[in-house]
């Protein structure tokens, strides 16, 4: 199996795991909340949001953020307490392939993770 797709595997594991302990659809005082799962395998795109009205109030948000680009994965954007990059690196994705996107260019440096 090429890294390209041993990777996306692992990703999504890590997102179906997280996805699961989440209920597809749920209530919330008065508001309903549905978190998805968004897998694309073709341009390496993997979300989970969560969508939500408030009465005529609408929200969507991502909750997890994580895209491969080139042979790394790049973490996004992380909204949950999860060390995503630890858990990734648990399922065998290399601490070197890991770019935490959400720091800026001059702060990756200093992260222990892949600058780019």
């Amino acid at each position: 199996m090429d890294k390209v797709k041993n990777y996306q595997a692992r990703i999504q594991s890590v997102l179906e795991e997280y996805h699961n302990l989440l209920s597809s659809a749920k209530t919330i005082g008065n508001v309903e909340v549905r978190d998805e799962l968004i897998i694309d395998t073709v341009h390496n795109h993997f979300q989970v949001v969560c969508i939500s009205w408030r009465g005529q109030q609408f929200s969507y948000n991502t909750v997890l953020h994580i895209d491969i680009i080139g042979e790394k994965v790049w973490i996004q954007q992380n909204n949950t307490e999860l060390a995503i990059a630890d858990t990734l690196i648990e399922k065998g994705v290399l601490r070197s392939d890991i770019v935490l996107g959400f720091l800026s260019p001059n702060a990756r440096q200093y992260s222990g993770f892949a600058v780019a």
